[in-house]
């Protein structure tokens, strides 16, 4: 079983820092080349400058960006831009945003997390990762012994006890951050330090799985990471600083949990679609904003996406669930089921479309103007992943494709790093 305990957050000084919204950015793995330039000139102590340096030309095992990454770690905290909290606490976290003219606020917590050997674990991971994303996270991780954005993990409290706390206990005092991003959401943080609370939200997540909604690779090189610094160790008591990792819980239950669809984008899709007939019903669709409420019905009982070309737009779906077990041979029947296996199995394996001609994006404008610019082909318009497939993927044990779900909105890195140095 997994347990939490607090920890000694590492955070942005605001007596040097007043505007922390100049300072904090997303999770890594979604900043793209034109955000990272943007944030890099957005000030000196932005985030981005520790989390995602770049390659420059001559750089060795000696002079590197993960070498720069620390050089610079180290300076903020010898000139106090970031101070280290004088008690162990847990950070309490509410992101207030907008979709569709709905408010939405979604409530959880950052603290650690123990890690397991994966045999004796319930942590349960639902995606696929990939090597080379791992290998540069672990150069970073173990050149600055500091874990330096949450992976996001999904609990369940029906009874919203650990809410109850949030409301009586937290919200009642001041926030340490309060700041709206480029995307409208507002970051709040409160810190709880009350050592029985904290046992008593630990008490909650005992004995249950903790489904990992986002920060796969993450979770791997903290694994990993593990295992490197204590293989061969002996003496060794549980309570050593690699055994955590900086998580961010929220409730499986909360309606305000949101998953948004991951579209495909196809560099290269034959004009000749005629293969598509025998597995698809296929209708025209006039406009995406037709598409996109035709796709979310199909949804409710069909497997069903949509496929935007520069000869039109389309909804397909698949003819008959029979053929899933026909023709998918891998997994579980909750695998088979899938949009995203079908779409591999019945349109991408048929035409020899490969894992690197693919883009993937939660963003329809993005999904469709590439195509409507001539930049690619074709785009798949997806419906997002159900709450209710993640898990049943995660407790077979199964991983669902690279970029099948993406939640929404994202856990800002910045906002607090665990330094296992102290």
């Amino acid at each position: 079983m997994s347990s939490i305990r607090p920890f000694r957050a590492v955070y942005y000084n605001q007596d040097k820092v007043e505007d922390l919204s100049n300072v904090v950015c997303p999770p890594y793995d979604i900043i793209s080349e034109e955000e990272q330039n943007v944030l890099t000139n957005l000030s000196p102590y932005n985030f981005i400058h520790v989390l995602l340096g770049k390659d420059q030309e001559g750089d060795d095992k000696k002079n590197n960006k993960y070498r720069r990454a620390k050089k610079i770690y180290n300076e903020w905290l010898d000139e106090k831009i970031l101070i280290q909290d004088a008690k162990p606490s847990i950070y309490f976290y509410r992101q207030e945003y907008t979709i569709q003219g709905q408010r939405h606020s979604r409530k959880g917590f950052i603290a650690l997390m123990e890690l397991q050997d994966e045999e004796d674990s319930r942590i349960r991971p639902h995606e696929n990762t990939h090597s080379k994303a791992i290998e540069d996270r672990l150069k970073l991780w173990t050149e600055l012994n500091s874990n330096l954005s949450c992976i996001f993990v999904c609990y369940a409290d029906r009874q919203k006890r650990i809410d109850k706390i949030f409301i009586k206990n937290v919200i009642v005092n001041a926030p340490i951050v309060d700041i709206e991003d480029n995307d409208g959401v507002r970051h709040i943080v409160w810190r709880l330090d009350d050592a029985n609370l904290i046992r008593e939200i630990s008490g909650s997540l005992l004995d249950q799985h903790l489904f990992i909604a986002d920060g796969h690779h993450r979770y791997k090189v903290a694994m990993e990471f593990r295992h490197s610094k204590l293989s061969g160790q002996t003496g060794l008591d549980g309570t050593e600083p690699q055994n955590f990792l900086m998580t961010y819980f929220t409730n499986i239950d909360s309606k305000d949990l949101k998953i948004f669809p991951m579209h495909r984008i196809v560099k290269n899709m034959p004009k000749d679609i005629r293969f598509l007939d025998e597995f698809f019903r296929i209708d025209k669709v006039k406009t995406k904003e037709d598409l996109v409420i035709l796709l979310a019905r199909a949804g409710r009982n069909e497997h069903a996406f949509g496929l935007y070309t520069r000869d039109g737009i389309r909804l397909l779906r698949l003819k008959n669930k029979l053929l899933i077990d026909q023709y998918v041979k891998e997994g579980s029947k909750d695998y088979k089921s899938l949009d995203a296996t079908i779409l591999k199995y019945f349109v991408f394996d048929r035409v020899g479309i490969k894992s690197d001609d693919i883009i993937y994006t939660k963003d329809l404008h993005e999904a469709t103007g590439l195509v409507e610019n001539g930049s690619v082909s074709a785009s798949f318009i997806m419906n997002a992943v159900k709450i209710s497939q993640l898990k049943a993927i995660a407790l077979n044990d199964e991983k669902m494709p690279p970029k099948t779900t993406y939640f929404y909105p994202k856990v800002l890195s910045g906002l607090t790093v665990y330094n296992m140095d102290v």
